[in-house]
């Protein structure tokens, strides 16, 4: 691993690792939230119909909204004291440290999913099958949440409005993602347009392999696994153009 990757991984999870009291309180916030919203859903019950599906689907906006208070937090402070450009000033290539700053938010983004989903796990019975199938897919969804939180990294660098266009951003996906209601109970036009927000067809992907048992062949020829790549793709590929101009600007005005 070259040096610069690590130091920038190290520092990473010192900084995050310093103030647990934040993470701690997020876990009890986020697990509150979904159990409440599903017995306000539920009408004074957790529907053990609904329970799964929308627990891998608050799963995957959990792993994307903390990447992305992770990653975006730490580019606003730099910002702000000016020592970003301190920090680009070795002769690895700028998309280096970017990477280190995204492999620190994945770590904490995954430990905040993973221990959030399993509080529900364990206060409602809730069971999730596992299935060979559902690991590409599961990447995928992974891939996707990360490329949108480097594209979100990438509009930190230049825009003061960062913290309201996260919020917008992932609060619409909360709403749209399946994480209070199956995707498939949505009327065609809202689906149609939930799939174009990060996460959404990761999950429905997901979802598949996991409740209905449907491989990657079926997946792929039901149309759900290419629209998947074609969408992780093109995130990405936005992401990294839009980094790469906004990172000349940055330093510009520095």
């Amino acid at each position: 691993m070259p040096e610069v990757l690590r130091a920038e991984i190290g520092k990473g999870l010192r900084v995050q690792l310093a103030h647990p009291v934040g993470h701690v309180i997020t876990l009890l916030i986020s697990t509150m939230m979904y159990l409440g919203l599903q017995f306000v859903l539920g009408q004074g019950e957790l529907r053990q119909d609904l329970l799964p599906r929308t627990l891998v689907a608050i799963g995957g906006y959990w792993f994307l909204q903390y990447a992305g208070l992770v990653m975006v937090a730490d580019l606003i402070e730099e910002k702000r004291t000016g020592t970003y450009a301190q920090s680009q000033m070795s002769t690895a290539p700028p998309w280096l440290p970017m990477l280190g700053r995204l492999i620190t938010a994945s770590m904490f983004g995954l430990a905040v999913a993973a221990v959030a989903a399993l509080v529900p796990v364990l206060a409602a019975g809730i069971v999730i099958p596992l299935r060979w199938a559902a690991l590409l897919p599961a990447a995928l969804l992974g891939i996707n949440a990360l490329a949108f939180t480097f594209l979100l990294a990438a509009l930190a660098l230049v825009s003061p409005m960062i913290g309201a266009l996260q919020s917008l951003f992932t609060s619409l996906v909360l709403l749209l993602n399946g994480s209070f209601l199956p995707l498939a109970l949505y009327p065609d036009w809202l689906a149609a347009a939930a799939r174009v927000l990060p996460t959404t067809l990761g999950i429905e992907a997901l979802a598949d392999t996991l409740f209905e048992g449907r491989t990657l062949t079926q997946l792929w020829t039901g149309g759900t696994l290419p629209w998947l790549l074609a969408h992780t793709l093109a995130l990405t590929a936005v992401a990294g153009l839009l980094f790469a101009r906004n990172h000349r600007r940055a330093l510009e005005s520095s």
